[in-house]
């Protein structure tokens, strides 16, 4: 695909929404519509028995969400493991002694230019959470591997990166 004029919609601090006059492979023009997005990481909280979740509101699907813990950072150049680690420490309060990346994955390839690194934190230390005022409401818990699957299975987790990370999770897993 040829892209052949781009313009800027809208742009906040977050997102960009971009709208692309583009040849397709068969040589005719069309549109294409994305947002650009900063990447964010999202992190693995495992103790060796135990999976630590975050749960917060999500405005677009009008419920609470279970989810791993992650985010981006506005600018700069990304660091997976710094943000991992951030995030971690403002969501949970956990410190991790140990940070390993397990691969990224891009959450809606069609529609966006965001890639989220999935991180695994091991070694874990209890501290207090850091919470941004947006996350105030943010509940966090400790699930077993059973239950967490569970919590997939029945739809209590619909978050797609949190699907997608335990999934890189059980490769790393299963290469020992």
């Amino acid at each position: 695909m040829e892209t052949l004029r781009s313009r800027e919609l809208y742009t906040n601090r977050w997102i960009t929404l971009r709208e692309d006059t583009v040849r397709r492979i068969d040589g005719v023009e069309s549109i294409y519509a994305y947002l650009e997005k900063s990447d964010f990481a999202i992190v693995i909280p495992w103790d060796g028995e135990r999976f630590h979740l975050v749960e917060q509101y999500r405005y677009p699907l009008r419920r609470r969400c279970w989810e791993f813990p992650g985010g981006s950072v506005a600018s700069g150049e990304f660091d997976p493991i710094a943000v991992a680690r951030q995030e971690l420490r403002e969501e949970t309060g956990l410190r991790a002694a140990h940070l390993t990346v397990l691969g990224k994955v891009a959450p809606a390839p069609a529609t966006t230019t965001q890639y989220g690194h999935v991180v695994l934190a091991t070694d874990l230390t209890p501290g207090p959470p850091e919470r941004e005022p947006s996350e105030m409401d943010m509940d966090s818990a400790w699930f077993t591997r059973a239950e967490f699957e569970a919590m997939i299975a029945d739809g209590r987790i619909v978050d797609a990166q949190t699907v997608a990370a335990y999934s890189l999770l059980l490769l790393y897993e299963r290469r020992g």
